[in-house]
């Protein structure tokens, strides 16, 4: 009496884990990039009635007769399936067409990422989440962040005889590169240049200045050894995240490029609410996209170039729900 009793109120609890997961999906069909649930049911351990027994002179074989002890959970399996992809026209988001995440932390505002050379990530003073979320935002000083304050990381971007750089200073006519709080002053990265090269062995906080200092050049077309400032029009993310800025002049600059970042095993991240996840014991390490690089020439750290098994960056829309 007892066991039939255990036997039926486990299958109610069982089935009442399954429509929280199903009410779950349905309250979230409207959340971007939300991955939905699905719930599996296992049998329980059986008690054996009667043990089987082989055929004999006088009598057949017979089977073994066991009883069930009810129902319980066997998995609750997240569906890592992309959703459709719906334009925004804000510039401030994106989404990730294929395989990645986007990388963004909580710490320091000069905190970094070391990315060694098997694409792996790690870091000292940052709490590191990933998201296909990409409803970006701009704060007072410039900072690129998510919905919630954290801040997108991404590499700093060089051209030859430039170095790369993201540490935040006061705002002066030469600042280094992709540096500045908003009504600072980043230094120019020519965004035509066919030899931008990412600092690839660190992650930084991406920031979107309103003005950039740029070499002068005269009437000639000669460099006149000064620096001119220019303000920041508009920016887009390029498929391959770079940060591309609209100078008043008409001339663009690169303010630094977007990291995403992939798993072994994407069914293995842990949802940790607010559209984040962090890996687990079961998902594999981060594997981070590797930084912008100038093709024909060693990339920087002797890392591989795996940009190919990542999706495209799409400015203007996001990725919805697959509820």
């Amino acid at each position: 009496m007892l066991n039939s009793m255990y036997s039926g109120i486990s299958g109610l609890g069982a089935n009442q884990k399954k429509l929280d997961v199903i009410g779950n999906n349905v309250a979230n069909s409207g959340t971007t990039s939300f991955k939905s649930s699905s719930v599996t049911f296992q049998d329980s351990m059986y008690q054996s009635y009667r043990g089987a027994s082989g055929p004999g002179l006088n009598l057949g074989g017979v089977n073994p007769s066991r009883v069930g002890m009810g129902v319980s959970i066997q998995s609750i399996v997240t569906n890592m399936k992309q959703g459709s992809l719906q334009p925004t026209g804000r510039p401030y988001d994106v989404a990730v067409d294929g395989t990645g995440y986007f990388i963004v932390s909580k710490g320091p505002e000069d905190g970094t990422i070391d990315v060694d050379t098997s694409q792996g990530m790690s870091s000292k003073t940052l709490e590191n989440f990933f998201t296909r979320d990409g409803s970006f935002k701009v704060d007072s000083k410039g900072n690129l962040l998510n919905s919630n304050g954290y801040r997108v990381m991404g590499y700093a971007i060089s051209y030859p005889g430039k170095p790369a750089d993201n540490t935040t200073k006061p705002p002066t006519p030469a600042m280094p590169q992709g540096t500045s709080p908003k009504g600072g002053v980043a230094e120019y990265v020519d965004g035509e240049s066919a030899k931008l090269n990412a600092d690839q062995a660190h992650l930084v906080p991406l920031i979107i200045p309103e003005i950039v200092s740029k070499p002068e050049v005269d009437a000639t077309g000669n460099l006149t050894g000064k620096n001119v400032e220019v303000r920041v029009q508009g920016f887009s993310i390029e498929n391959d995240g770079l940060i591309k800025a609209m100078l008043a002049d008409g001339s663009s600059t690169i303010l630094g490029q977007v990291a995403m970042a992939s798993f072994t095993n994407n069914e293995g991240l842990e949802q940790k609410g607010n559209n984040l996840y962090s890996p687990s014991a079961n998902s594999g390490n981060a594997l981070v996209r590797v930084g912008k690089y100038e093709k024909g020439v060693p990339i920087q750290g002797g890392r591989i170039d795996n940009g190919s098994a990542y999706g495209q960056i799409m400015n203007g829309f996001l990725e919805m729900s697959n509820v």
